[in-house]
């Protein structure tokens, strides 16, 4: 039986490799900051929230609002949610203290027993789940959930549980066997199978087997060792069929809810996450997706996630208004915000195709086929080649998986090397990516580049800045503006090594003096 709450037409799967890139991009947005307020110390609950955020599959317009309908829903019944995840967990957890007794058994009688040990305790999980359907379904309007109780509701009816109840306890097999069997080459038994007991027939129907084929009986020694094993290999051979569909019953429906598990765990994740987020008083919205093809990017008060989690209050929100561009230009001063304003795009982007919430007060953008990051990397003594070497052979790993309408972010790429060489470098990339139907977001010092560029007058390239006050005070806003021929760094410059020489001398002016 199927899940589906991520997916309309077919369940999660867990296990699915992670796409080329993903751990680059994980690093260079710092999702490890909301991997951690999604799961605390759960691995698994970090597990699957990784791999939900950097799937590999393509989010689909209908994907994201279906995820978006279900997550309200357990946003606005977090108690009934986390009852159903505790249902779910208590179920796994006993089946594994309950199989360590079979574990060791490969017998068909051992799997038999597995088997009907397994599905009696799930039997009794079922119940518990259909319950929770029949008092709860009523309360929950998400297209997932309402499909999920349906489902639970007719394929699990009274009738089908009091079957499969009736047929658990056959399979006790408390009266014995009746195993049928030919001879086959040499006198030697052949197509043992399991028959299914008479237990309807009166007692005169067993001393008198009126219509019934001839039958003989004989007796085993209670001493005939040889005999007994003879018995118990006929008695294997016999059930052997039997056990093996039991047990592959049982992991079908063990493996239900260990479906379950997994999906219910990305909610629970992400309920954790909105009330982390929630107790710095950021604003949240969920956001609107647009299909892949267009180019939509526009967010009012969007700020960046990770930041806010790692100061617990709300970093400097920025608007944004993008529609119909392909790439964004970052300049402005250093330290002016345009990374963070970068992350903040970038995590969106994330939360956005998983059919999360928005750190915003409103964000819309169009879904990407992928997602991909080339940051700036400090230089380490791993590194095999020079630095500016480095980040082409980075920029060469990205290329090689780069499909139309994916999304890249750049952040002060290609600075390794000097003025012109970098800005030629980075005017041929964006050109190639422009024309491969790329979005592309670039943070860069590289005026020539960013000149140039502007300069052409491109339609489809919007120009940012970070904001600047007039007394060198960072407001950390990103705002239009077209790129200048400074970063400002005598800004920084001066606050760091001019105050605080005036700040010591002030100091020592101060200090009373002795003769």
């Amino acid at each position: 039986m199927n899940v589906h709450l991520l997916y309309p037409d077919r369940d999660f799967d867990p296990d699915a490799a992670l796409p080329a890139q993903a751990e680059t991009v994980a690093r260079d947005l710092e999702l490890d900051t909301l991997l951690a307020a999604m799961a605390g110390d759960d691995d698994f609950l970090r597990t699957i929230s990784r791999a939900v955020l950097l799937a590999a599959t393509p989010a689909s317009v209908r994907m994201v609002r279906y995820r978006q309908q279900v997550l309200r829903d357990c946003l606005a019944h977090p108690e009934r949610i986390r009852a159903l995840y505790a249902t779910v967990l208590d179920t796994l957890d006993t089946e594994r203290r309950a199989m360590r007794f079979w574990a060791f058994g490969h017998s068909p009688t051992s799997l038999l027993h597995r088997g009907v040990e397994l599905l009696s305790m799930l039997l009794e999980q079922i119940r518990t789940i259909r319950n929770f359907s029949k008092d709860h379904a009523h309360e929950f309007e998400s297209e997932g959930f309402r499909t999920l109780f349906d489902r639970l509701d007719k394929e699990l009816d009274d009738a089908y549980l009091s079957v499969l109840e009736a047929q658990i306890e056959t399979l006790r097999f408390k009266h014995g066997v009746l195993i049928g069997a030919q001879l086959g080459p040499g006198n030697k038994g052949a197509n043992y199978a399991l028959k299914e007991l008479r237990e309807d027939d009166n007692w005169l129907q067993r001393l008198l087997p009126l219509n019934h084929a001839d039958e003989y009986t004989f007796r085993i020694a209670e001493r005939d060792e040889a005999g007994h094993t003879a018995l118990a290999e006929l008695r294997e051979r016999g059930i052997a069929t039997v056990a093996d569909a039991l047990a592959q019953a049982g992991d079908h429906v063990l493996g239900f809810f260990k479906q379950m598990r997994s999906e219910l765990a990305f909610y629970i994740a992400t309920m954790n996450l909105h009330a982390a987020l929630s107790k710095t008083g950021a604003g949240l919205c969920f956001p609107e997706p647009v299909p892949t093809e267009q180019r939509r990017l526009a967010a009012t008060g969007l700020y960046d996630a990770c930041l806010t989690l790692s100061t617990s209050q709300p970093a400097v929100p920025n608007d944004l208004a993008a529609d119909d561009i392909s790439m964004l230009i970052v300049t402005g001063a250093n330290r002016g915000g345009k990374s963070t304003f970068l992350r903040a795009l970038g995590i969106a982007q994330i939360m956005l195709q998983a059919g999360l919430f928005i750190t915003a007060e409103r964000f819309s953008a169009n879904l990407c086929t992928r997602i991909f990051t080339h940051f700036k990397q400090t230089e380490d003594a791993a590194m095999h080649s020079g630095k500016f070497e480095e980040e082409l052979l980075r920029m060469s790993d990205i290329v090689d998986e780069l499909a139309p309408h994916a999304l890249l972010l750049l952040n002060e790429s290609f600075a390794a090397t000097n003025e012109k060489e970098g800005s030629e470098v980075a005017r041929q990339v964006c050109t190639a990516l422009l024309e491969r139907h790329i979005k592309c977001v670039f943070v860069t010092h590289l005026y020539s580049f960013a000149h140039t560029l502007h300069e052409t007058g491109c339609a489809d390239v919007l120009y940012l800045r970070a904001e600047r006050l007039d007394d060198g005070e960072r407001s950390f806003r990103v705002l239009p503006s077209a790129p200048l021929d400074t970063s400002f760094g005598k800004d920084i410059f001066e606050r760091i090594f001019i105050e605080n020489v005036d700040n010591s001398t002030e100091k020592v002016d101060k200090t009373p003096h002795t003769a």
